[in-house]
């Protein structure tokens, strides 16, 4: 879940609410949205253990033509374009550490590097996968944990904190602004629900699932909001308003330039996690669906110790063609907006599923049911509705994935009669 989000969505948040109280209500906000949608997908995950995420639930909850556009969604932009924005941020922290005239160029070259790196990583040994993302996750904790104590012993420069509403805040939480900043914020928990594309890979689903989306999403919302708290309390609202390096200038203001260039290169390679984890988890839809429509057959096929190589080769592909092709900001917008989506058709499933199926076994059931997931469609949908009615460009691309889907099934489908 730690990514691109949280190391980049500050800049753009502030150029256009440039309230600390309104950012971290906008985090804390998000944790409350991820932890609602995560003991949703943790029901549907016990009741149907079986890797694939939306593509799975969607399929059988509603109807294969709507889990098949579903899946088409995460694996042409769902999965390709976060694993590319992570990419291009580690190359935007790695280059601005070490020269202050990289070009765009330079950032995409190391960007696309990157991806080929853990594409062969990934597509080698399942061991050999499980053990550098556990690694790479571990110590990106406790870096996050180092930098947020750092910035409240070491001080800054930053804009006096507080967690009482100012006077304007008001206004700013009823803006568009707000609800597009609050995409950027539901793309940084993206990943809350990755381990459901994994079900099936996952030792005893039924009892570990519920346990991994919601401990580790609660986790994951403590250390955003404690990082942005460090962020704001290091540099000044006006150096990082529409910045994409946040950390990189948070540590250049606490520590100097040298230690802060330093810092800034343990960040990015932080980021190596997120592609990893998007690296893993992906290519697990391809091969989900090549196993149910043969025109995607050659994507199911797995090494000897079950790696999904081919898929793997393919996502890492298009990633790559969204950093050479892409603005960042855009590609933000529309794959927060896209996931998001994926997600509130989800939830709102599981609404539907309890009355179609009252007595599928559910290991596990949502606390607070109804009102738990009900929140998440809540907060979600908002953001959703308000932050695309003024991103035009972002709506109609979305629309475009969908209709692609719908003509991708169809295909799928006379491939499968004959």
């Amino acid at each position: 879940m730690i990514g691109t989000g949280v190391f980049t969505s500050l800049g753009f948040q502030l150029a256009s609410v440039p309230s600390p109280f309104v950012i971290l209500l906008l985090w804390a906000l998000g944790g409350v949205a991820a932890f609602c949608g995560a003991v949703s997908y943790a029901e549907l995950g016990a009741a149907l253990p079986k890797s694939g995420g939306e593509y799975q639930f969607v399929s059988r909850i509603y109807h294969p033509a709507a889990g098949f556009i579903s899946g088409w969604a995460s694996v042409t932009v769902g999965f390709a374009a976060p694993t590319a924005l992570a990419a291009m941020t580690f190359a935007a922290y790695a280059t601005s550490a070490v020269s202050e005239t990289a070009s765009d160029a330079q950032r995409q070259a190391v960007a696309c590097a990157l991806i080929v790196a853990l594409a062969l990583v990934h597509g080698w040994r399942r061991k050999a996968s499980g053990t550098f993302q556990t690694f790479v996750t571990v110590l990106k904790i406790l870096v996050i944990v180092a930098f947020c104590g750092a910035a409240f012993v070491v001080g800054g420069e930053g804009d006096a904190l507080t967690f009482l509403p100012q006077s304007g805040d008001a206004r700013l939480t009823a803006s568009s602004a707000f609800a597009v900043s609050l995409i950027y914020v539901s793309f940084a928990y993206t990943g809350w629900n990755v381990a459901t594309y994994l079900t099936g890979e996952i030792e005893n689903p039924q009892r570990n699932l519920p346990v991994i989306l919601g401990l580790g999403t609660i986790i994951v919302a403590a250390l955003y909001i404690g990082l942005n708290a460090a962020f704001l309390a290091a540099a000044p609202v006006e150096a990082l308003s529409g910045q994409i390096e946040v950390g990189f200038i948070a540590a250049r203001a606490m520590f100097g330039e040298r230690a802060g260039d330093v810092t800034s290169l343990v960040m990015a390679g932080l980021l190596i996690s997120t592609v990893s984890a998007m690296t893993i988890a992906g290519p697990r839809v391809w091969q989900a669906m090549g196993e149910d429509y043969p025109l995607f057959k050659g994507l199911q096929r797995k090494t000897m110790d079950g790696v999904p190589r081919r898929a793997i080769y393919l996502q890492s592909a298009l990633a790559i063609a969204f950093v050479l092709s892409a603005q960042f900001e855009t590609v933000l917008v529309l794959s927060g907006s896209l996931l998001a989506m994926n997600s509130f058709v989800t939830v709102f499933g599981l609404y539907v599923l309890r009355l179609k199926e009252p007595r599928l076994n559910r290991p596990y059931r949502v606390f607070a049911y109804p009102v738990a997931p009900a929140i998440y469609l809540a907060l979600t949908g908002s953001a959703l509705v308000f932050g695309l009615a003024s991103r035009a460009t972002e709506a109609a691309f979305i629309l475009a994935v969908v209709l692609t889907g719908a003509v991708a099934y169809l295909a799928a489908r006379q491939t499968q009669k004959r």
